[in-house]
């Protein structure tokens, strides 16, 4: 009778235990590989709400497995911005600018730290939101964070000269050791788009449309497939040549980034043309002066386009910036902010490009600013000419002179000026001579600056 309980109660437990472990979508994301390949896809509230789904989950999620919120994409969180979190803002005096525009950000991280959260991250991703310098100068001197990769690209009411001070100031010569433990902001580029879904074709069509619509959805699927495909083929900066900023670089940037060079990375780097001084050709080729009647030349600038070689020597005075070869500190961020990994090496590594892969400059680029490849670079098929094969001609070189022109039409002299151009003009409002014909058409109106 003991030993016919004993195996009842046995039964009952493995039963018991069974049930237990029936949940497939446990069993697959105790897989501690596919847990950490599927939560960097998952917003917050959702890993939140699987959490509370039951103890076996809550035990997964919050306190068996580490780095589960490792990466914190607050985008896809609905902030409130209405009178919830502000009843009395229009009466309240004391409020101050901060609490104003970072407030509902402010609030959604006390509820993320008083659920032990916060401390786990180390990706923080907050492009589009609003975000204040000193809720980022918060993040920076924060002892309990371990923020390592910050993304603000796009945000709003962002004051970027005391974003530069806090920065100049955490990477201080006297700093404390380990600090900052912030090591990569994405500041300058724009924020990732999200990821869109194919809708199926039994959603956009009817049942009885189905059979005559498939070929336009599988097309639909095959332009979207393609697009993505030739999107995701290579890198800024590495694979992707001409303008990569396209935002307006407030004045201060450059030095910070040379202030912040050996501890933080930037998703842009410092420009390298012989004309500022942190170049290793400064010095060595003639350059043209900018801005000297002003007093606006500046000895260093942000760079802004990617370029390939010289279109005559094939590289350029102050040689390229190499992935592999060149100083850590010179290799820009890439987007998107890496997912699986929050290391400096993940997010700056240039994936394979297959179109260029195992040919020169599969994973090299020279950085510049607008205004070392004025009237240098051709924005229709982007070719440059460096300094070391072409010096842009000065302006009255490039205005040329007036020639009075003289000449007999059926008796009655006509007078007209005509402007000699110098015949070794690589490019003139940006365009060079065989890309004019195309800017000229859609641009109807405008002189030829190269007159035959």
């Amino acid at each position: 009778m003991a030993s016919g309980a004993i195996v009842q109660q046995h039964a009952r437990d493995s039963s018991s235990n069974a049930s237990t472990n029936s949940n497939p979508l446990l069993d697959l994301l105790t897989n501690s590989l596919v847990l950490h390949q599927i939560i960097p896809y998952l917003p917050i509230s959702s890993i939140v709400n699987l959490a509370a789904t039951s103890p076996s989950f809550r035990d997964l999620l919050l306190y068996r497995t580490s780095g589960v919120f490792r990466h914190l994409d607050l985008t896809r969180v609905k902030i409130d911005h209405g009178s919830e979190i502000w009843p009395n803002v229009q009466i309240d005096e004391n409020i101050t600018e901060d609490d104003f525009y970072s407030g509902p950000l402010r609030t959604i991280f006390r509820n993320i730290r008083r659920r032990d959260i916060l401390h786990q991250v180390q990706t923080l991703v907050l492009d589009g939101l609003s975000v204040t310098a000193e809720f980022c100068n918060d993040i920076l001197v924060d002892p309990t964070l371990r923020v390592r990769i910050l993304s603000i690209r796009d945000v709003k009411n962002l004051n970027e000269r005391k974003l530069m001070q806090s920065l100049r100031y955490a990477c201080r010569s006297t700093r404390p050791d380990d600090t900052p433990r912030l090591k990569a902001l994405y500041v300058f580029g724009t924020k990732d788009a999200p990821a869109r879904s194919i809708p199926l074709i039994a959603r956009q069509h009817g049942a009885a449309r189905r059979g005559a619509k498939i070929s336009i959805g599988w097309n639909h699927k095959s332009q979207h497939a393609l697009n993505e495909s030739i999107q995701s083929e290579g890198d800024d900066w590495y694979h992707k040549k001409g303008r990569i900023i396209g935002k307006h670089i407030t004045d201060g940037w450059a030095e910070t980034l040379l202030d912040c060079r050996e501890v933080i990375k930037f998703d842009a780097v410092l420009c390298t043309s012989p004309r500022h001084q942190n170049s290793s050709a400064f010095g060595k080729v003639p350059v043209t002066p900018r801005g000297v009647a002003s007093g606006t030349e500046s000895p260093w600038n942000v760079a802004t386009f990617a370029l390939g070689g010289c279109a005559s020597c094939g590289t350029a005075p102050e040689g390229f910036t190499v992935y592999g070869d060149s100083p850590s500190e010179e290799l820009p961020l890439l987007a998107p902010v890496p997912l699986h990994s929050s290391t400096i090496k993940a997010a700056t590594v240039p994936k394979p490009n297959f179109r260029s892969e195992g040919t020169e400059g599969a994973h090299k680029f020279i950085p510049r600013c607008l205004e070392c490849i004025r009237e240098r670079y051709c924005f229709s098929c982007d070719q440059w000419w460096c300094e070391a094969c072409y010096q842009v001609p000065s302006r009255q070189e490039l205005s040329g002179q007036l020639v009075h022109i003289v000449g007999q039409t059926h008796g009655i002299a006509e007078h007209e000026s005509a402007a000699l151009e110098p015949s070794n003009v690589k490019v003139r409002n940006g365009y060079c001579p065989n890309c004019y014909p195309t800017s000229a058409e859609a641009k109807p109106g405008v002189r030829n600056p190269f007159p035959p």
